[in-house]
């Protein structure tokens, strides 16, 4: 029996990488279901200074990438990329780009739960394939409801600042450490591994740390 090994991974939902670093990441796992690895989610907003409310994602991307040429090319590989490992993302239903930090709250919630991986996986369907705007305390709520979370118990936490400040920090954290982009994942505490790396790359870790 191989000791388990921790894989932190930073992360943001609206990051489009992230998705698909996580479609990899699943498929290498289904691959090897006596993996060794003990997974926790760890904050990184892509947009620290979003307006609480978000803001026009048209707007966000055109001003992001200077104008609309520039946001296609941008986002082409991730068209790309994204059908290559099977996802469908609905670029032309979002409407708003939300501010993360309630959507990041709730992964953490989730976590003390034992829900962490499923409200990350709720989350990034929400955004991407259902165009939710997943910086709604109502839409958050119902997303605690769909994974067997209460959604009471989130919507009386949204309303407060429970956790804001340790978002933060973690997030600060982070970037201390010199994760500057996301995804990021740390092996074992030691070996950080940037990008969403296709499923043989994980094959070969996975055998590594397994020690096979």
């Amino acid at each position: 029996m191989t000791d388990p090994v921790k894989l932190d991974i930073m992360s943001d939902p609206i990051c489009p990488w992230c998705y698909i670093g996580k479609a990899h990441l699943d498929r290498a796992l289904a691959a090897a279901p006596d993996h060794p690895f003990v997974i926790e989610w760890h904050p990184f907003q892509l947009n620290p200074d979003m307006p609480a409310g978000g803001m026009d994602r048209r707007a966000y991307l055109e001003g992001k990438f200077g104008g609309k040429e520039g946001a296609v090319k941008a986002y082409a590989p991730v068209v790309e990329h994204a059908e290559a490992a099977g996802l469908k993302i609905n670029f032309e239903g979002m409407q708003r780009t939300p501010n993360t930090l309630n959507a990041h709250r709730l992964i953490h919630w989730a976590g003390i739960e034992g829900r962490q991986t499923a409200a990350v996986s709720a989350l990034f369907k929400a955004y991407f394939v259902d165009t939710r705007d997943i910086g709604d305390a109502e839409v958050l709520a119902d997303i605690a409801d769909s994974i067997e979370m209460d959604a009471s118990v989130v919507t009386r936490l949204l309303a407060t600042d429970e956790d804001m400040q340790n978002i933060r920090d973690r997030d600060a954290h982070s970037r201390s450490m010199g994760v500057n982009s996301v995804p990021t994942f740390i092996v074992g505490g030691k070996h950080a591994v940037p990008g969403a790396q296709p499923p043989e790359l994980w094959a070969k870790v996975i055998q590594e740390v397994s020690g096979a």
